[in-house]
Order: C-alpha cells, then sequence, then structure tokens
C-alpha cells in the first residue's frame, strides 16, 4: 500500500482533506465565524514553532511574543474584526529552558496586546523537544465580513503598504551574503528589520473601508492578508472567489530603495510575514478609498476566467516559477 507523506501532499491538499471533517466552507479562511445570540465572534489559531518559524539566532524571546500575536491580530483585521477580546496560549518547551526566555515571549506578548488590544485569557504548558507557541485569539466580527471568497470580476485588486520587506529583515537577521552589487539603504534595512521583528498589522483598516464605503446594503467583500506572501494571497483569492486575478506589475508599490532582480522579486511577492491586507472593491469603493487613505494601492483587477494569477506589463516573470511558501 503506497504510503502518503505530508512533504509530498502539502500544506493546501492537507488542509482540503480535513475539510472533509468540518462544516462546509470551515477552512475558506484564517477564521471560523461563530454566529451568536449577541455578537458574532472570529476565532483564530497560529502556531510558531521553533526551526520552522523562528530560531534564537535571528529574533528575540520578546520578538516572538510580539509576532505571535500580530500574526493571529493579522488574521482577524483580514476577516473584519472591530475588536480583539484576548488570546488563550499553549506552550510547549524543552526542559531545559531558561525561565528569563519564557518571561521575555510574555512581556512581548503583553506589549502586542497593549497595542493591538485585548487580553491573556489563559493557556496550557507541556513538555517538548522544540518550543513552539500556538495561539488562540478572539475576537468580534464587524459590521461587514471579509472573506477570500467574496472577490467579483471587474472589482479593483488593493493591497495595504509594501511587501517584501519582512523577508529581508530575516536575511540581514541571518547574515546573508548579498551580491556585492546590491546596495541596501540605512532606510531599507531598518524598515525591513522592524517588518520582520516588530510587525504592525493595519487595525485601522475597517474603520476607513467603513468610510469609504458608498453603498448601504453591502455586507462582504473579498480580503485576505500577505502571511504566506503575496503571491498566495492573490492566488487564495482567486481560488475561494472562481475568478482570475490581472496583477498590473507596475503598479505594484515597493519600497523606494528596493533592488531590481529576479531574486528581489521572489522577495517580494514569495517572500511572506509582511501581514498586509490583500482585498477588491467595486471601483466606486476603491477609488474613496485610495483618496481617503495614501498607504493603499491599486495592483489590479478580477476577471471571469480559471482562478489563476496573471501579470501584465512585465518584462521578466521567472520569479514566477517559485513555489509558495509551505509548511511540508
Amino acid at each position: 500500500m503506497h504510503r502518503e507523506l505530508l512533504e509530498d501532499i502539502g500544506e493546501k491538499e492537507l488542509i482540503q482533506r480535513l475539510a472533509e471533517f468540518m462544516p462546509k466552507n470551515q477552512v475558506s479562511d484564517d477564521c471560523a465565524f461563530i454566529k451568536t445570540k449577541n455578537k458574532n465572534l472570529l476565532v483564530n489559531t497560529d502556531a510558531l514553532v521553533e526551526n520552522v518559524h523562528f530560531n534564537d539566532d535571528t529574533i528575540s524571546a520578546a520578538e516572538i511574543g510580539w509576532k505571535a500575536v500580530a500574526s493571529n491580530v493579522s488574521d482577524l483585521i483580514s476577516s473584519g474584526c472591530n475588536k480583539i477580546i484576548g488570546v488563550n496560549i499553549s506552550l510547549v518547551v524543552p526542559p531545559k529552558t531558561d525561565w528569563t526566555w519564557i518571561k521575555n515571549l510574555y512581556i512581548g506578548i503583553n506589549q502586542a496586546l497593549e497595542h493591538f488590544g485585548g487580553l491573556i485569557l489563559g493557556g496550557d504548558c507541556s513538555l517538548g523537544q522544540e518550543k513552539v507557541i500556538s495561539m488562540t485569539i478572539l475576537g468580534t466580527q464587524g459590521r461587514i465580513n471579509l472573506r477570500r471568497n467574496a472577490c467579483r470580476p471587474k472589482e479593483i485588486i488593493l493591497t495595504t503598504g509594501i511587501h517584501g520587506l519582512s523577508k529581508l529583515g530575516f536575511l540581514i537577521k541571518s547574515k546573508n551574503n548579498f551580491d556585492r552589487n546590491i546596495v541596501l539603504t540605512k532606510s531599507l534595512i531598518n524598515h525591513s528589520l522592524e517588518k520582520f521583528c516588530q510587525p504592525k498589522p493595519n487595525t485601522k483598516f475597517l474603520k476607513k473601508l467603513l468610510k469609504a464605503c458608498p453603498y448601504k446594503s453591502f455586507k462582504k467583500i473579498g480580503c485576505t492578508d500577505s502571511s504566506d506572501g503575496l503571491y498566495q494571497a492573490l492566488l487564495d483569492l482567486s481560488i475561494e472567489s472562481k475568478c482570475k486575478a490581472i496583477i498590473d506589475y507596475p503598479k505594484v508599490p515597493k519600497h523606494k530603495n528596493w533592488p531590481i532582480g529576479k531574486d528581489w522579486d521572489e522577495y517580494y511577492f514569495f517572500g511572506g510575514e509582511d501581514y498586509e491586507l490583500v482585498f477588491s472593491l467595486p471601483r466606486k469603493w476603491a477609488d474613496n478609498l485610495l483618496n481617503l487613505d495614501k498607504t493603499i494601492s491599486e495592483i489590479g483587477y478580477f476577471v471571469e476566467g480559471i482562478p489563476s494569477v496573471k501579470f501584465k506589463n512585465i518584462t521578466n516573470d521567472k520569479f514566477l516559477k517559485c513555489k509558495p511558501f509551505s509548511h511540508f
């Protein structure tokens, strides 16, 4: 009998197979939606695993704590959360772990909660061979549901902020040897290290989205975050919404000092952990939001067609042969 290994089937296929044990559409988004009598809740769980997501050579315990909160907050925001309630933390650590490391981890968690909102609600501790911080976050659903399956043909594709910086921050922390012709400015280095060590998902996004909305009856828009990279975010929206994404390459916003080249396009589109939002809106709504928030950029549009991501006005698309991040 042929054995199927996780490294063979991959993360996305694993999730689809697990979905067979759950209610319909339960894995379409990162957050679970729970309808209650008084308030609708959003629940999300993310885990950071030593030597997969972090190691002591590239990031401190306090920064890991901040990042664990930020990654969960990003998923809530990308589903339309308007208030963060708190987090539950499951901590797995080897017995020889220094108490100071754990103390600093929780200092980072509390600093992030002071910034984003919410409290530590509880959790669990267990023994393990490597450090694992698994966090479940709860928040309340806002007036508009943000979902991956809500994009429509003819809608404008937009993104908050710029991408690739967290990947560059990781490379800098890892003491990566860049090509001698590459010049990294102080501004680019500082922005990248901040993005990698202390990301700040856009908690004001929903308020601005509602302020720019010209329609009263709109209850749902297509949205996800770029935790697994901009390309994967676009592909996820395309697949779940069953339409084709057309990206106008020159419109994609980059840091003013971002180097040019295939490797740098790969870092930009496939790097991940930038926690920016990628979403689509009708033209009038998109124009209102673009006028309201200059950090948001129009990068393309959706059309009818086989779910996929196509680039136009691009001279070298070799970087598209790269594979998106997968845990397996």
